[in-house]
């Protein structure tokens, strides 16, 4: 399919054909690095940015409910902060763009099909994974076996 736009004639084909190379360099250099620490997801309508300087949180956001950290369970402990269950980071050290195109749901898809649970962030440089502690061997498993699927080596 052939767009004319502003700039001149546009092919989709040639447009999907770059992404999935793209796609394909990134998912065959993923190099997952599992952190050995162990995180919690705790939220709080009561939590406000001042506490942020006491508890160092690894990354938050702010949501309708109240702010939600994620903190090392040991803080999370410490602080006597309520959390259900405890996560694995792994990260994945390819540095990748905050606009690159399907990463996100070839991870998700091969964690899906493997039945495992997985919270991503997206960091400036990397995408950071929580995997409930009980996965993170098979997640990371799962992840270095990515560069080795049939749609990751055809180029």
């Amino acid at each position: 399919m052939v767009f004319k736009g502003r700039y001149g004639a546009h092919s989709m084909n040639a447009e999907n054909d770059t992404q999935r190379r793209q796609l394909t360099a990134l998912i065959s250099t993923l190099s997952p690095k599992l952190d050995s620490k162990c995180y919690v997801f705790c939220s709080h309508s009561a939590f406000n940015y001042d506490d942020l300087i006491g508890l160092k949180p690894l990354a938050f956001i702010r949501e309708s409910e109240g702010l939600s950290l994620i903190l090392e369970r040991a803080q999370a402990d410490e602080g006597s902060l309520p959390y259900t269950g405890t996560f694995k980071r792994i990260t994945l050290t390819v540095q990748s763009s905050l606009e690159a195109v399907g990463l996100t749901a070839a991870i998700s898809q091969a964690l899906a099909e493997a039945r495992i649970p997985a919270n991503i962030i997206a960091g400036t440089y990397h995408d950071h994974l929580f995997v409930p502690e009980r996965f993170d061997q098979q997640a990371l498993k799962v992840l270095s076996s990515l560069s080795d699927a049939p749609f990751a080596s055809d180029h």
